[in-house]
């Protein structure tokens, strides 16, 4: 089965986010008050193939804490599915 990949990956609590804060920041200027809280993260999508969607992400969670993130200060969020031409 092919999957579509979805991994979302964003700070730890406690760690520190110079991007969000410096978006914060700036959003009184631009107009935009009562903004709060903003922290920067990133997304990554891609497909994988796999026998079924445990084995896709015991895969994916092995390929999060081995390269796409650093787990020391950052969570990942993964989300599956079946893609589309995998489905017929």
């Amino acid at each position: 089965m092919i999957f579509e990949v979805v991994v979302e990956v964003r700070l730890r609590a406690g760690i520190a986010d110079p991007q969000g804060a410096t978006i914060e920041r700036a959003l009184p200027a631009l107009g935009f008050v009562g903004v709060n809280g903003v922290s920067v993260g990133k997304s990554i999508r891609f497909t994988v193939q796999a026998e079924d969607e445990a084995a896709a992400h015991e895969l994916v969670t092995d390929l999060c804490h081995r390269f796409l993130t650093n787990p020391v200060i950052e969570d990942s969020e993964i989300s599956l599915q079946v893609a589309e031409t995998s489905a017929n």
